[in-house]
């Protein structure tokens, strides 16, 4: 049997990248990755010459693929994971590989590094001993507001820091529909993290709403709360 590597890669600094990760990057029969032109510039500004074979891998042919590469793992091959950025399967293709792997008996390893949702945690401020993470919050305006409203309700029963992503053109439309489950409450925006135009806004909802309905906004969001 061979080895399933997840690789966290950088959300934005490269520096980010532990020496490990660059080892084994360098060293698997292929890389599994989300985009093979990312995963080919990564590979090129690390230095690595000789490429591993990459092999697409999303949501949308991720059933098909994982035949072909757990059949490649069974037969003593070692492949890594990776996204296209952060920690795989965070909110990211992954789980259902990692799933079937497991329960094929092939060994899964862990090679830690970056990820958007406890990068925002440590630096916001609010309690870090517990938190409740949403991923990217429902598209449909009704389910997200439902999605809220039983967060609301399971946060009587164990209060934790709520966390969860989201894409730059929804977001004053979502940060509407929060205020209007928890009211105008304190949050946390944070926005390209550990990249050149890093930002961490702490506020109320209706300042945040205020900032980004005055310029279009851009980057990738992670949005924090603690109801008091």
């Amino acid at each position: 049997m061979g080895t399933l590597y997840i690789v966290s890669t950088p959300i934005g600094n490269m520096q980010d990248l532990s020496n490990r990760a660059k080892e084994i990057l360098g060293s698997v029969g292929g890389l599994i990755c989300e985009d093979t032109r990312r995963a080919g510039l990564l590979l090129q500004n690390i230095g690595i010459v000789q490429k591993p074979r990459l092999i697409s891998y999303y949501e949308q042919n991720e059933l098909q693929r994982i035949p072909e590469i757990v059949q490649f793992l069974q037969t003593g091959g070692t492949l890594a994971l990776i996204s296209d950025a952060g920690t795989p399967t965070i909110s990211d293709p992954g789980f259902k590989l990692v799933r079937e792997c497991v329960r094929n008996g092939i060994k899964v390893e862990s090679v830690p590094g970056p990820t958007a949702l406890i990068s925002a945690l440590v630096v916001s401020g609010l309690p870090t001993d517990k938190f409740t993470f949403l991923g990217f919050l429902p598209k449909k305006q009704s389910h997200r507001i439902q999605l809220l409203e039983k967060t609301k309700q399971s946060l009587e029963l164990v209060h934790s820091t709520v966390i969860f992503y989201e894409a730059p053109h929804r977001l004053v439309e979502v940060l509407q529909d929060l205020k209007e489950i928890y009211g105008d409450i304190e949050i946390v925006v944070c926005r390209e993290l550990t990249k050149i135009h890093e930002e961490v806004r702490r506020e109320t909802i209706s300042s945040s709403i205020s900032h980004f309905s005055k310029t279009t906004p851009k980057g990738e969001f992670v949005i924090l709360f603690h109801p008091e």
